[in-house]
């Protein structure tokens, strides 16, 4: 097997006993136990690359699409939700907006095809808005704005914004930076073919606190 190690093939040598006994057991040819390692190989990189990804992602945590409560959020256009999963809108170049109050879900969507896109490839970075600002903010004193810009927002294939509804897009120049043309860059970058989801309902964690006594019921008018 000192090929193979040349060749860094680690699966296909750690597959290869348990292979060989089962060629011999139901009488493969040459070309089916060929193709049984170097299949061995394939799905141990693509295991590897998923878990590189989905590092390089920064997700606060994964989520899936299977994982998200539909009977909660009953405002949730579940057809168009469930659109999402096939990642079409990448293949078309398209953004997403999650529009809708806070605590209805929009985060869990939001990894959710973040962790899709992982899992067919593509790289993908997660941030918070809060952070974003930081980070530009940080990089502007220190005079690597335009290279925190770009390599931050522009570079990622798919690029996560978590919470950026919670700034109006008419003082976003006065945030980064002052800087009008990078940040028409940047929201052209997330508006250009861009989607809106619209979920309605009531916000999963105060349902909860209501459910524990935590706060009182809403009284009906």
């Amino acid at each position: 097997m000192v090929l193979a190690e040349q060749l860094q093939l680690d699966s296909l040598i750690s597959a290869t006993p348990a292979l060989s006994q089962q060629a011999v057991d139901q009488e493969w040819s040459y070309m089916d136990f060929l193709e049984h390692l170097l299949h061995e190989e394939k799905l141990a990189r693509h295991q590897c690359k998923q878990a590189m990804y989905t590092q390089m992602a920064a997700f606060p945590a994964v989520k899936t699409f299977e994982e998200y409560d539909f009977t909660f959020a009953t405002g949730a256009p579940q057809k168009q939700i469930q659109s999402l999963h096939s990642l079409s809108f990448i293949e078309c170049n398209e953004n997403i907006v999650l529009l809708g109050p806070s605590g209805v879900g929009k985060t869990h969507l939001a990894i959710a095809m973040g962790y899709e896109a992982v899992c067919a490839g593509i790289k993908v970075r997660f941030i918070t808005a809060a952070d974003l600002l930081l980070q530009l903010s940080t990089a502007q004193r220190q005079g690597r704005y335009k290279t925190t810009l770009h390599r931050g927002v522009m570079a990622p294939k798919r690029l996560i914004i978590d919470g950026i509804g919670y700034l109006p897009f008419g003082q976003w120049d006065q945030t980064f930076a002052g800087d009008a043309a990078l940040t028409s860059a940047m929201l052209n970058r997330i508006l250009h073919h861009s989607h809106g989801v619209q979920i309605k309902g009531e916000s999963y964690r105060l349902k909860q606190k209501r459910k524990a006594g935590v706060i009182a019921e809403a009284n009906p008018e």
